[in-house]
């Protein structure tokens, strides 16, 4: 059924039939997972993971439609247990006339374990089939036995084509007219990968344009004001902003990290992207002068993702704060790299035997394990003069140097102890 002329832009033009939906070929072109499902008529139980605005909803209403099963949609953020209890009910009467049911979760990830619990007994019993749709990693946020019994089916961003070609669409159905290269080129980046996003702004712009003959760069702008201005996702303004964020949290400039931190949150960026990069530079930039900074990072992301803008992005500042002021290592980073090029270049070498599990007798029969040293059964738990590298390898490579700051100072004195330990029960 069509949606009212009333209804929002993102409503109206959500796809009826696959044919219709953009981007998620990786899912939907012939002979791929949910292409699959489809051909062979056989519903399944299962959880879409991806971020907002790349067709999840779609998805399961198409599911249901393409199976003429009964559609209920649950939300987590608002329903509980009597939601739950109705879609049962709904289930049951459906069930009665002959007909399949879908119920859909969206934000399942909001449920607690008790409520994702309750649709066990009614999915094994094949009462409805249970779709989940999260932003979240459902390995984390989904209960393990509902997991096991769905099959995730992972959603991207749209691309920068797709959402073109969406553009084109929402701007037909609104009677907009073209936008110029810059302002099109723009308003793809701002969407960052979220289809809802770009068609609420091609609404915003059909109130705005008047008698306009083309959609310029300052008509986007009176359609989204502050919420464009200054930040150009996806262009070289973009990408400057970034580096400087990171080179002043590199530099440990606390002012300086918040100033660029702040023009990017201003400028429109989307704060999951930044917890990205705080997370990075975590890792990067600190490593293990200070391993709590990538704890904070973590939990910094976690925060925005409980609290969402603008609560959230406080927690973001200050990991970005703690970080700019811890001390600076990059010797993670440096070991890393070479590690991977070592190998690389290198070649695959067979694991001594000496470490390899030995889990059966057959293992133990071929000398799996045998000669192993339990360090923990040695003096101050290091099995001095060991070697853990392949016996062929020559000269044990040396990737990781720690620096003198912050807890690295005293990893690197304790390293140099276990090598002078190693090299004393080598030459003895």
């Amino acid at each position: 059924m069509a949606a009212s002329v009333d209804a929002p832009l993102a409503e109206r033009l959500r796809p009826r039939t696959l044919a219709e939906v953009i981007g998620q070929r990786h899912l939907l072109a012939p002979g791929k997972p949910l292409a699959a499902a489809f051909d062979s008529g056989r519903l399944h139980s299962m959880i879409l993971w991806g971020p907002p605005g790349v067709g999840k909803t779609t998805l399961a209403r198409l599911v249901a439609q393409a199976f003429d099963a009964e559609f209920i949609q649950i939300s987590a953020v608002l329903g509980g247990v009597k939601d739950i209890r109705d879609a049962v009910e709904r289930a049951q009467a459906a069930r009665r006339v002959g007909r399949a049911s879908i119920v859909f979760v969206d934000e399942v990830h909001r449920f607690n374990k008790a409520q994702q619990d309750a649709f066990l007994p009614h999915v094994e019993g094949g009462l409805f089939t249970f779709i989940g749709a999260t932003t979240e990693n459902p390995s984390f946020e989904v209960n393990s036995a509902l997991l096991s019994r769905a099959t995730v089916h992972v959603l991207q961003p749209l691309a920068a084509d797709e959402l073109g070609a969406l553009l084109e669409r929402a701007r037909g159905a609104v009677g907009a007219p073209p936008f110029t290269d810059a302002a099109r080129e723009r308003l793809i980046g701002y969407a960052d990968g979220d289809a809802r996003r770009l068609l609420n702004v091609v609404e915003n712009v059909a109130t705005v344009m008047g008698e306009a003959a083309q959609i310029d760069e300052p008509l986007l702008e009176r359609a989204l004001g502050d919420q464009l201005r200054r930040y150009d996702k996806g262009g070289e303004q973009f990408y400057d902003t970034i580096s400087a964020l990171h080179k002043a949290v590199r530099g440990s400039d606390p002012d300086a990290s918040l100033y660029w931190l702040v023009r990017m949150l201003d400028g429109g960026v989307d704060p999951r992207y930044v917890a990205r990069r705080v997370i990075r530079m975590a890792s990067e930039d600190i490593g293990l002068a200070d391993p709590r900074g990538l704890r904070i990072a973590l939990d910094a992301a976690e925060v925005y993702e409980r609290l969402g803008s603008p609560e959230g992005e406080l927690a973001l500042a200050q990991a970005v704060l703690f970080l700019a002021a811890a001390p600076k290592s990059n010797a993670a980073y440096v070991a890393y790299n070479e590690a991977k090029a070592f190998v690389k270049d290198d070649g695959t070498r067979a694991v001594p035997l000496r470490l390899r599990n030995a889990p059966t007798q057959l293992m133990k029969q071929l000398d799996y394990g045998r000669g192993y040293r339990y360090a923990h059964d040695e003096g101050e738990g290091f099995a001095a003069g060991e070697n853990y590298f392949p016996d062929d390898i020559g000269r044990s490579p040396s990737f990781y140097r720690p620096t003198d700051r912050g807890l690295e100072a005293q990893i690197g004195e304790k390293l140099e102890r276990l090598r002078e330990a190693n090299k004393k029960a080598q030459s003895g």
